[in-house]
């Protein structure tokens, strides 16, 4: 699966960080953030570009209500779970939430009667709608961005000059 390739990647990158030869680049991770939203999100410079596009459609709420619900997920303490999930339903999910985001009537109203005893998958549906809307509309657009081919050129460009370290 795409998640087990990530993780295999990232391991490798671990492993041969500071070995010239096998290391990939910043452009080539740049590059590789065009694979899939998977790999951007899951690299912290690639989720920072996303982000800083996603703020420049004022549609930021998108990836904050998904970072916001993989963290939720990763709550042991149920005191903590009943907090974070209401601070994710009064920021994303209630009528006029500061970051309301859009999913359908069915998955809100599904999460507002279930909010007062929540579960660590209460989220799942928005977050699945959430996550099929960036891949299939905000992340195409971020990869045709302006921000993102000059981000990758520069990359190339720098790559080029560190290419032959001994030079």
């Amino acid at each position: 699966t795409s998640y087990h390739r990530l993780h295999r990647q990232k391991n490798h990158n671990a492993i041969f960080k500071d070995r010239c030869c096998f290391h990939r680049s910043n452009a080539g991770e740049t590059m590789a953030w065009s694979e899939s939203v998977d790999t951007l999100l899951a690299n912290k410079d690639g989720l920072a570009a996303f982000r800083t596009f996603l703020k420049s459609e004022f549609s930021e709420e998108n990836v904050e209500f998904w970072l916001a619900c993989e963290d939720f997920k990763k709550t042991k303490s149920s005191t903590k779970i009943a907090s974070k999930a209401q601070r994710i339903y009064s920021d994303f999910i209630q009528a006029d939430a500061p970051k309301e985001i859009n999913i359908d009537i069915h998955t809100k109203t599904h999460i507002s009667r279930n909010i007062s005893e929540p579960t660590l998958s209460c989220f799942d549906d928005a977050q699945r709608l959430i996550y099929s809307l960036m891949a299939k509309d905000s992340f195409p657009r971020f990869l045709r961005s302006e921000a993102y081919k000059e981000l990758v050129k520069k990359q190339q460009n720098g790559n080029q000059k560190r290419w032959l370290p001994f030079l």
